[in-house]
């Protein structure tokens, strides 16, 4: 297509520039964030241990510093790759091995730190430049549409936050792009060949993270609607290529259905206003970022509150923002329904609405907060961004109205400058609203890293292993199991407990001459304290926040 002077004078340099950026987001400061507690759990895998073989070693060795965690959260010559997918596979089945082997040969190949193990995630999201880019031309055949939705993904701040973190999330967008270039070039040219590259490409994705089942039955009810209910030749195509995906996926399928307990917390029944607070939020999050205007948690999904409802008062800019970014998402998906074609607007359609739709109607029906975990919706951000995409490129490739044009100009300026903002100040932060439960660590850690000669007390091993990560060197650590009430040894300045189970705290509380004291609320932080161990005046170097 040919585009007049002004596409190649401004857009286009602005697209580039908006790129550099975007890599540059990927890998600022890619240390700089708390390592959280699921990431804590990836590098555990990623050393072929589960959580309960750490909790024996740890309860064995009894008062251990930081250093003692290293051992597991690497590569270690006891264990092997089959270790790590046996632990996926006996105690978290819902998180597929492909990442985690993939991650294991990389941190095996460069070495553990929080740096080389994140920077597996951020070099695998810079694919998704060419994937959403070859997806845009199967779909549009216009090369603005593949280059806009390269610069909005480019600053996407969901985009960005996932690619520093060590977690699946890069390798699942990769996945469900590559997915889905295979099947809409194998619905263009139904060839044997060209089915058997998407066989591969679902099952890759079938092992690299479960919602892909989501995206395939997407996948499904597109070309039903396409091929109008009837048994056509690539309707058969496809049904023979999804299952032979799925027979290949059964081993895994057989581990989840006999090893999956279930993930507590996002079962756990959310007031219908949060859910919509954070279904609107959540929107934004492609181009938006509100955290950048408040230093407290977004979400507690512990407790089921909306931690930040000053953020969406209407004496703020933060609603307006998110209302305006969701009549632009909304009328993106109105302009391709009305402008492309059916087999165009019906693949959107369906990448953006299949997967939240089967996780809004259970927690309606039956509680739960499923539909407000913003990862979940990694295809709808996806289809979100190509539609957002395929609105400003046709809208700035339109000269014959000035005013439109113009408008247009402004719009596709500023949306992209609000993903860099977002990505600018979030790159600076120690901590942000993906880390959940570990939030509020990097607090916690400076609360501990005032004193001495402190002992870290937990009942969760992993919590330890993620704080220690903050702390300075000295501090020691002891993991008790829940039930336990320890002995606490002398020779310490302060021992606190750290996010405890309530017999510890109870119990804890019933020793002689003994009390405890919340420094942190939010991060679960105790100090407690004996008539006999602290100096006068001691613990006044102590500054808690009682949040």
């Amino acid at each position: 297509m040919f585009y007049k002077k002004p596409y190649f004078t401004w857009l286009k340099i602005f697209i580039a520039i908006t790129l550099i950026l975007g890599i540059c987001f990927r890998f600022i400061n890619i240390d700089r964030k708390v390592y959280w507690y699921d990431e804590t759990i990836t590098s555990l895998r990623i050393a072929g241990y589960t959580r309960d073989e750490l909790e024996d070693i740890t309860d064995e060795a009894g008062i251990i510093n930081g250093e003692f965690f290293q051992q597991y959260q690497g590569t270690n010559p006891k264990k092997n790759v089959i270790n790590t997918i046996n632990s996926l596979a006996t105690e978290n089945p819902e998180h597929l091995p492909i990442y985690f082997v993939l991650l294991r040969w990389w941190v095996k190949l460069f070495g553990h730190s929080v740096a080389v193990t994140r920077s597996f995630s951020a070099l695998t999201s810079l694919l998704v430049f060419p994937c959403i880019y070859l997806l845009c031309r199967e779909l549009f055949n216009q090369p603005l549409v593949g280059e806009i939705a390269i610069a909005l993904t480019a600053v996407s701040p969901i985009s960005v936050l996932y690619a520093q973190e060590a977690r699946v999330y890069s390798l699942f967008t990769v996945a469900i792009l590559l997915s889905s270039i295979a099947l809409v070039r194998a619905m263009k040219i139904s060839t044997k060949r060209n089915w058997q590259i998407y066989t591969v490409s679902l099952i890759f994705a079938l092992y690299t993270h479960l919602f892909s089942i989501l995206v395939a039955l997407g996948y499904g009810l597109y070309i039903l609607l396409i091929e109008k209910l009837k048994l056509t030749k690539k309707l058969k195509s496809y049904l023979l290529a999804s299952v032979s995906g799925f027979i290949i996926f059964l081993p895994w399928l057989i581990a989840i259905i006999e090893h999956f307990d279930g993930t507590k917390w996002v079962s756990r029944t959310a007031p219908l206003l949060t859910l919509l607070k954070r279904w609107f939020i959540n929107i934004g999050f492609t181009f938006l970022d509100i955290q950048i205007g408040s230093s407290e948690r977004l979400f507690d999904v512990k407790n089921i509150v909306f931690d930040n409802d000053a953020l969406l008062s209407l004496n703020t800019i933060w609603p307006y923002l998110l209302l305006i970014t969701l009549v632009l998402v909304i009328y993106s998906i109105y302009f391709i329904c009305r402008n492309a074609p059916k087999s165009v607007n019906l693949f959107i359609l369906t990448l953006i609405l299949v997967t939240p739709i089967t996780l809004i109607i259970p927690d309606l029906i039956s509680g739960g907060q499923r539909s407000t975990i913003p990862r979940y919706f990694i295809p709808s951000y996806l289809g979100i961004s190509i539609s957002v995409a395929y609105l400003l490129a046709t809208n700035l490739t339109n000269f014959s109205n000035q005013i439109k044009y113009k408008f247009w100009q402004i719009v596709t300026v500023t949306l992209i400058s609000v993903g860099v903002i977002s990505c600018g100040i979030s790159s600076q932060a120690d901590t942000w609203w993906h880390k959940y439960s570990s939030y509020y660590d990097p607090q916690v850690a400076k609360i501990i890293n005032q004193t001495n000669n402190p002992l870290v007390i937990s009942n969760h091993s992993l919590r330890l292993a993620s704080l220690s990560y903050l702390l300075n060197p000295q501090v020691k650590f002891q993991f008790v199991e829940v039930g336990d009430v320890p002995e606490i040894p002398d020779g310490f300045s302060h021992v606190f407990i750290f996010r405890p189970e309530w017999s510890l705290i109870s119990g804890l509380e019933t020793q002689e001459n003994s009390s405890l004291e919340l420094v942190h609320n939010s991060g679960e932080l105790w100090i407690l304290t004996y008539s006999r161990r602290y100096p006068t005046g001691e613990r006044g170097i102590l500054q808690s926040d009682k949040n």
